[in-house]
């Protein structure tokens, strides 16, 4: 039985088939030609037509698709929005360039390569205030590195002269006549002001040249003239420029992370075994590595705290994160496992099996050791201030970037990534996130949505959006507060940093 509406096509086959078979005239042949191909070019339509609207379908949930996955990249990797904020350094109006002086200033600086770079910038501006000549600084050669660098290894030392030569002047060594003249020898007061510096000019009477014994920190955060504060960020930011060694090899390695992928990741992972020592944490460490540790901080003369607890260190927040969980935090705030991450660190304390709770989560882990070539880093050989400059190059210019412990270099990086235009900077909040730690570690939360809510919720606001510099926290008065202040150096907003 044939359903209503519908030919069995042996029918219709048929049919055409007697229709041909018959003496048809020209016109009939003709009239039925047309007629044929108007169908064929009625069905040809409607089936286009059907094609189309699948292909539109199908390119709307593509672009839908596209379009998601922008909002999650953006979310990512897009820095926070600067509101029409840049970069000012230039001097105001009443600035006067400086004239030279007869007086010098010598330095010693200590610490690593960033906690001198930032002694370094103070001294700049120390010089100026009390009208020195600045003799080219003697770098630390005695620090837990034993660097034996010297100023022109790291930094591109006619550069820093002559960028500063409106400021200050400054010359590679003490004139001859005055190697063997009396010096005042000064460990400046941490934190000063200017009337501090202004009441040691009176030395110029009694001495032609100053040795300062200390670099780090000799300068306050705050309550300084708008030009000394900006002459500290033309020190810092333009003036001491590395080597061209450096800042070529660091270029490169930046180049290559770049061909590698889209975008990465520059974690300063702090899991280093002095700085375990120095802050006393042990969590997640044998006993044997953790007695280590003790015995290296009972006999490192310098450090003032021996005994610490480690439990209390942690859940205060004070301690580095771990690998593990900075693979954690990563993947709670949504990267990707095939996210490129390169680790801004020395060698990591326990090596690649510590190592390896990191690594499971996000394979594509790097290290200036696997960038550049052996050829590359045999120049930098037991320096370790100039691979970390590398290491700084590479940070300042990721696409994010992440420190596990708030050290002097990652201040440093946070404060040359907000002065070129807040570039993401995602700070952990480590007191916050022990709590969630230990109840993944108890059970008690699970990894996957519930957790990843809870880690952004949390970094919503850490991520190097604009905000002025903070003060010290409520509670603290005195000289101590100076102490606690946000340093200058890891926020110059506002006086280095300006509305259009």
């Amino acid at each position: 039985m044939v359903k209503a509406g519908r030919i069995p096509s042996n029918f219709r086959n048929l049919t055409a088939v007697k229709f041909l078979s018959q003496k048809s005239s020209p016109f009939t042949l003709a009239l039925y030609t047309i007629l044929l191909f108007g169908l064929t070019i009625f069905i040809f339509l409607l089936y286009s037509k059907d094609f189309d609207e699948q292909k539109t379908l199908l390119s709307n949930d593509a672009h839908n698709h596209l379009q998601s996955q922008m909002i999650v990249d953006n979310q990512l990797w897009d820095a926070p929005f600067s509101n029409g904020l840049h970069q000012c350094v230039k001097p105001t109006a009443e600035y006067k360039v400086a004239q030279g002086s007869n007086y010098y200033m010598t330095i010693k600086s200590n610490g690593g390569l960033n906690q001198m770079r930032t002694g370094i910038a103070d001294m700049v501006a120390v010089a100026r205030i009390m009208n020195a000549t600045l003799v080219i600084p003697q770098l630390d050669k005695h620090s837990f590195w034993k660097d034996s660098s010297m100023f022109s290894d790291i930094f591109d030392e006619l550069h820093f002269i002559e960028s500063l030569q409106q400021d200050v002047k400054i010359v590679k060594e003490l004139p001859k006549e005055l190697e063997n003249a009396p010096r005042a020898r000064k460990h400046f007061t941490s934190w000063s002001g200017m009337s501090y510096y202004e009441d040691l000019s009176q030395l110029w009477k009694e001495y032609q040249v100053i040795h300062v014994a200390k670099s780090d920190s000799r300068l306050a955060n705050n309550n300084l003239p708008l030009d000394i504060q900006r002459l500290r960020c033309r020190a810092l930011y333009h003036a001491l420029r590395f080597s061209p060694l450096i800042e070529n090899l660091g270029k490169r390695l930046v180049e290559r992370l770049r061909s590698l992928g889209r975008w990465y990741i520059a974690v300063h992972l702090r899991y280093e075994k002095d700085m375990l020592a120095f802050t006393g944490c042990t969590y997640g460490l044998s006993s044997a590595e953790s007695e280590e540790l003790r015995l290296m901080r009972e006999n490192t003369n310098h450090w003032k705290i021996k005994k610490i607890n480690s439990s209390v260190q942690r859940n205060a927040g004070l301690c580095p994160l771990t690998p593990k969980e900075v693979g954690i935090f990563l993947q709670a705030l949504g990267y990707p496992p095939s996210t490129l991450i390169y680790i801004a660190a020395g060698e990591i304390y326990g090596g690649s099996s510590r190592l390896s709770d990191l690594t499971s989560r996000f394979p594509n882990v790097v290290f200036k050791e696997t960038v550049a070539t052996q050829e590359e880093l045999k120049a930098f050989s037991n320096h370790a201030s100039q691979t970390a400059a590398l290491d700084y190059i590479v940070s300042v210019e990721s696409n994010a970037f992440i420190p596990s412990y708030p050290g002097n270099m990652a201040r440093a990086v946070e404060g040359h990534r907000r002065f070129l235009g807040h570039r993401k900077t995602i700070t952990p909040d480590r007191e916050g996130l022990i709590g969630v730690f230990d109840k993944l570690e108890m059970g008690q939360l699970q990894e996957g949505s519930s957790l990843s809510d809870i880690v952004k919720k949390m970094h919503k606001n850490r991520q190097g959006a604009p905000r002025k510099r903070g003060g010290p926290p409520p509670g603290i008065k005195g000289r101590m507060r100076l102490r606690y202040e946000e340093s200058f150096y890891e926020n110059p907003f506002p006086e280095c940093i300006c509305k259009s």
